[in-house]
């Protein structure tokens, strides 16, 4: 015979008996269940948080520890995707049981949260130990709704779930308040990001204590029936009381094959498909509201706040109305509606700039409208399980959290393929954009001037300095004279000095060429006869001048010679030689800079504006060289590419409407109540039954 499930002992267990053993074999009282249920909340609201503080510092975490953004999204997308199958082993506390999953997850995730992670010093072992974190979340994030459906019937399901909602919707609005309050406006040390990380695992840590002294969940026979009202608390226990551990075994039986099925399949996807939304904001609106707007981290987060704190809102109004009203559909389209209206509205403003009160309420609608949508929706997934069969809540939450994991995962790998441009914006534009304003003038010039600042890259220091040490009216008369004439007189230097040097010998020469010619052929002057002297000395001018001319001649018969045998060239510079004669002095820094002279010219009307260039670190311009064209141009695609991303999450909230007719409840709220007043009929029927055959 089947043995029936023993009532618990009188006796009260031990301390370390209950560490372990937290199952009640009583529905609890009102007080402890709502302590039950906030100490979820608690939980979910830790353990979002800690899985998303890295959204706060998600730009600083990419540059400390060299990740592009591609490797950032994919960490996300790889730890959802282990997360997922974390959420597929949570399906196991059906059998197991959910509270010590919860407790000892708590535990484990502020560790690693608090200590291990911040000690990460590159991408790769950041990556694992976020991997290993990511299961854990996913184990534990699938048990925690499990226990809020446990301890809430359906009539009051809707505030429940919405507390339980409003867990990852506070843990964003706690990223975002803790960011915006501990993060400095400007931030100067690399790790600052390991701060933000030490504070959450520390919360974690501190709501592990509260969790493993007192958290409980419900016996098996307990939580593997349907419980519509409070009033069903009697029936439930008697039916417990008689419940077999065959039975039990029985409802568990081939738990996938019961709820694998398009209502529970479908109706997850597109809730997952419409969150597409939401993960982005939390993965990534510090990124695109300081990428595309230009918001400092500080304030990225400060609209962070009012994202999440309406969302908060929303989620708690909303469970209390739906259950006031007994129905969850009408809740949902009025909510998806109005966040896919919000989402249109706010996807438009990228490439704008509007301001920041102007976002924050744009935010606060659509999150808004994603709370009306969501808390109803995860009210009546619960339902729509136990429609099927309640003792397999967990698996069937287990299924919503693979699915919803999986989508995330899929979505992250697309979004790097769809938005390539925030690595070089995030990595890169920040610099870029402190250069671009301390040397805005100079960068300016350089950009405007390519070739005047090509050709004074070419030109040496030295060369630079030696043309500044010239006079401007020397290098301006240098630069009225041809290069071949200057080129001639500087192969010609000597004969020119002997020309001016001997000029009244060689107009005498000059003049009287024969005359000359004839005294050359005597090698010694004292053999010329005296006739012929004579009339040597009348050419050159007659008297003492004649014979110092003819004495002069005599004693520089060399030079004069060279001056006549480069007569020709001469002649050819001979209409320069004013400007010869002005800058011969500084014939030795002209030869210096000859080289150069093209690019000396280039350079000439832009002294002031090079000088100025030359002042800027060279570190400046190698960085500006290698990544500000890569910065614009991600800068100008940046906007179009983020609207693409949003009018994909617009389809997905589409989907979501559309998938509403699937899940179970009614719309109009009169139904809804026929409904709960022929199930209190059916209770008192059998509560009445179960006493007459007591």
């Amino acid at each position: 015979m089947a043995r029936v499930v023993a009532p618990p002992a009188p006796s009260r267990p031990g301390f370390l008996a209950s560490i372990w053993n937290r199952q009640l074999n009583h529905y609890p009282d009102t007080a402890p269940r709502v302590m039950y249920l906030a100490i979820t909340v608690l939980a979910t609201v830790t353990l979002y948080y800690e899985l998303y503080v890295g959204g706060s510092v998600a730009t600083l975490l990419l540059v400390n520890l060299h990740m592009s953004f591609t490797f950032y999204v994919l960490t996300l997308a790889f730890g959802a995707l282990i997360g997922a199958f974390g959420s597929l082993f949570a399906g196991l506390t059906d059998r197991l049981g959910r509270a010590n999953l919860v407790v000892f997850g708590l535990l484990f995730t502020g560790v690693f949260v608090a200590f291990v992670l911040p000690a990460m010093t590159n991408k790769w072992a950041f990556t694992i130990a976020w991997f290993v974190v990511s299961f854990v979340e996913g184990v534990c994030l699938v048990a925690t709704p499990a226990l809020i459906r446990d301890f809430s019937p359906q009539v009051g399901r809707a505030t429940a779930i919405g507390f339980w909602t409003s867990g990852p919707v506070l843990g964003s609005l706690i990223v975002a308040v803790v960011g915006s309050a501990t993060i400095p406006a400007v931030v100067t040390d690399p790790r600052f990001w390991t701060h933000e990380y030490h504070i959450s695992g520390v919360a974690g840590l501190v709501v592990f204590v509260i969790a493993f002294l007192g958290l409980r969940e419900l016996s098996p026979a307990l939580r593997d029936q349907l419980m519509v009202t409070l009033r069903d608390r009697a029936l439930i226990e008697a039916r417990a009381k008689g419940m077999t551990e065959a039975d039990i075994e029985a409802a568990l039986k081939h738990p996938f094959r019961q709820l694998l099925k398009p209502d529970i399949i479908i109706s997850a996807i597109a809730v997952s498909i419409m969150l597409l939304i939401y993960y982005t904001a939390v993965g990534f609106s510090l990124i695109y509201l300081t990428t595309v707007f230009g918001f400092s981290v500080k304030n990225a987060n400060g609209l962070g706040n009012w994202n999440w704190g309406f969302n908060v809102i929303a989620v708690i109004l909303v469970g209390f109305v739906s259950d006031r009203f007994r129905v969850r559909k009408p809740f949902m389209v009025l909510g998806g509606v109005l966040a896919a209206v919000m989402t249109v509205i706010y996807l438009e403003q990228a490439g704008h700039h509007p301001g920041y009160y102007t976002l924050a309420v744009m935010l606060a609608l659509l999150a808004f409208g994603l709370g009306v949508a969501y808390t109803p929706w995860m009210a009546s997934y619960t339902e729509t399980v136990e429609a099927r069969n309640p003792a397999l809540t967990a698996t069937g939450l287990a299924i919503w959290g693979w699915i919803i994991r999986i989508v995330v995962f899929i979505a992250y790998l697309c979004l790097p393929l769809v938005i390539n441009t925030v690595t070089p914006l995030v990595n890169y534009g920040p610099a870029v954009s402190a250069y671009a304003t301390q040397y805005s003038s100079q960068l300016a010039f350089a950009q405007s001037h390519p070739t005047v600042v090509a050709a004074a890259q070419k030109v040496p220091p030295p060369v630079v300095a030696t043309a500044q040490s010239i006079p401007p009216t020397v290098l301006a008369t240098a630069q009225t004279i041809p290069p071949t004439v200057l080129a001639t007189a500087q192969a010609n230097a000597t004969q020119l000095a002997n020309a001016q040097k001997f000029a009244p010998e060689l107009a005498a020469i000059q003049a009287n060429p024969a005359l000359f010619a004839k005294l050359a052929t005597y090698s010694n002057p004292a053999a010329i006869p005296p006739a012929l002297a004579a009339q040597a000395i009348s050419a050159a001018g007659g008297g003492a001048q004649g014979l110092k001319i003819l004495t002069t001649i005599a004693a520089n018969k060399a030079a004069i010679s060279g001056v006549i045998a480069a007569a020709p060239a001469l002649k050819t510079v001979a209409t320069y030689a004013a400007q010869l004669t002005t800058i011969a002095p500084y014939s030795a820094q002209l030869t210096t800079i000859a080289p150069y002279s093209a690019e000396l010219t280039a350079m000439a009307p832009y002294g002031p504006q090079l000088t100025a260039l030359s002042k800027v670190p060279p570190g400046v311009l190698a960085y500006m060289n290698a990544h500000a064209a890569a910065v614009q141009k991600a800068a100008a695609q940046t906007a179009s590419q983020w609207k693409t991303w949003y009018w994909i999450c617009f389809g997905g909230i589409i989907f979501f409407l559309l998938s509403i007719p699937l899940l179970r409840g009614r719309w109009r709220p009169r139904d809804a109540r026929r409904d709960e007043a022929e199930h209190e009929t059916m209770v008192d029927a059998e509560l009445a039954k179960l006493k007459t055959t007591a």
